[in-house]
C-alpha cells in the first residue's frame, strides 16, 4: 500500500495545479509566460532530478529504445495538456469548471486506452459503464454544484 501515498500526493499536486497555474497565468499576463514557467518546473523536476538520481546509480545509459519512445510521448502528452489547460483559461475558462472537466474526462480516456492497448481477458462488467456515467455526472455536478466566487 505504499503506492497509495504517492496516489496522495498526485493528488494533492494536480488538485492544485489548476489554481495556482490559473493565477500564475493572470499574474504574468501572458499564456506563454505560464507554460515556460511549467517547462522549467518540468526540467527541474523531470530532469535534473532523475539525471543526479541514475548518474548515482551508474544508470545513465542503456535506454530501451521502445521505453524511450514511449516515455517521451508521455511527457509531450503531459506538456501538451499543461498547454491545454494554459489555452483553456486564456479563453475565458476558470479552474472552477476547466480542472473539474478535465479530471473527470481524464480517467475515462485512460481507461478506454488502457483497454485498447492491454484487451480484458473477460467479458467487461457492464458497471464499468456505469461508472463512465457516474464520472461524467460528477463533473457535471461540480460545476453546476460550485461554491459562487
Amino acid at each position: 500500500m505504499g503506492w497509495a501515498v504517492f496516489v496522495a500526493g498526485a493528488v494533492l499536486s494536480w488538485g492544485a495545479y489548476g489554481v495556482l497555474l490559473y493565477l500564475g497565468q493572470v499574474q504574468l499576463g501572458n499564456p506563454l509566460k505560464a507554460l515556460l514557467c511549467v517547462g522549467v518546473a518540468y526540467f527541474l523536476i523531470g530532469v535534473l532530478l532523475p539525471v543526479a538520481g541514475l548518474g548515482s546509480q551508474g544508470a545513465l545509459s542503456h535506454f530501451d529504445t521502445g521505453g524511450l519512445i514511449k516515455a517521451t510521448m508521455a511527457g509531450a502528452l503531459g506538456a501538451a495538456g499543461a498547454a491545454c489547460i494554459i489555452y483553456a483559461f486564456k479563453a475565458g475558462g476558470l479552474p472552477v469548471y476547466v480542472m473539474p472537466l478535465v479530471f473527470g474526462g481524464a480517467p475515462i480516456v485512460n481507461v478506454v486506452l488502457s483497454m485498447a492497448i492491454h484487451p480484458p481477458k473477460a467479458a467487461i462488467n457492464p458497471m464499468l459503464y456505469v461508472g463512465f456515467l457516474l464520472a461524467s455526472i460528477g463533473a457535471a455536478m461540480v460545476l453546476y454544484f460550485r461554491p459562487a466566487a
